[in-house]
């Protein structure tokens, strides 16, 4: 039997990044990661909690001699944490994303809010955008660094 994907997160290191909703800033980060975030159906705490302190731990972030050798929690870095549902978007049939495997919003939001208190239990400085929200996510990637990461993909 197929093991369900897993919370998934795209990270990217970035030397700002911030969420507006109308207009209006309502998260800003300095230098960090953006994180965007998709739960799918089949996800449970496990998920969240793995992947927060998978992600707190990653060493993304240069040493005094430029190499990925530092993480997050290491370098005293920010997080923004976005809600990304489309991140479960399957496009392999038709021209319109299916979003089927994406969880329903009550079990995403909960699953959400505790990858965000995992991740704040490492000692990172969280801040979040708005669940649901039509928001205008702004990411000044730094390297360029992007990672895709999934709580449960096996290779």
């Amino acid at each position: 039997m197929l093991r369900g994907m897993g919370v998934r997160a795209v990270v990217q290191r970035v030397t700002y990044g911030g969420v507006r909703i109308g207009g209006e800033v309502v998260a800003a980060i300095g230098p960090g990661l953006v994180i965007l975030l998709g739960v799918g159906e089949d996800d449970a705490a496990g998920d969240a909690e793995y992947l927060a302190a998978k992600i707190a731990s990653l060493r993304v972030f240069p040493d005094h001699q430029g190499r990925m050798n530092l993480s997050l929690a290491e370098t005293g870095g920010e997080a923004l944490v976005v809600s990304q549902f489309t991140l479960y978007g399957d496009c392999r049939h038709g021209r319109r994303p299916s979003f089927i495997r994406a969880a329903a919003p009550e079990p995403a939001r909960v699953l959400y809010q505790l990858f965000v208190t995992c991740l704040a239990a490492q000692g990172i400085k969280t801040a979040t955008g708005q669940f649901q929200a039509m928001m205008q996510v702004e990411i000044h990637n730094d390297g360029p660094v992007t990672l895709l990461l999934d709580s449960r993909k096996e290779f």
